[in-house]
């Protein structure tokens, strides 16, 4: 039997999440997070974790030596993957990119608008 193919997903960055990959000075880091991010288009149903909680929804997927995350949602009717966030995982640190995004959601903040970032 012949795989099937791969239908592949839209992938979309919220304007939140365009603006924590700018932060991020260093390029060669920020190359890896949107490689992380571009590759979403194939299973991102299947890459990362569900997240649980305050940020139940979303999911979670490691990048640039397991210390960075990028949040993303999926629209499955549409065939969307929405990155929401991304940054340094620094447990029990006010920084730390889930504690960032559950202020964020309780603020309504951690939308579907979108703004490609340049590949």
């Amino acid at each position: 039997m012949p795989d099937e193919p791969i239908l592949a997903w839209e992938v979309r960055v919220t304007e939140t999440a365009a603006r924590m990959l700018r932060e991020i000075s260093d390029a060669r880091i920020r190359r890896k997070i949107l490689d992380v991010i571009w590759d979403l288009k194939g299973q991102p149903d299947v890459k990362g974790k569900s997240l649980i909680g305050e940020l139940a929804g979303f999911r979670s997927i490691r990048a640039v030596g397991q210390r960075y995350r990028i949040l993303y949602r999926l629209e499955a009717a549409q065939v969307i993957v929405y990155v929401v966030a991304a940054g340094i995982r620094k447990e029990g640190d006010r920084g730390d990119i889930y504690k960032l995004a559950q202020r964020l959601v309780r603020l309504g903040l951690l939308g579907s608008e979108s703004n490609p970032p340049e590949k």
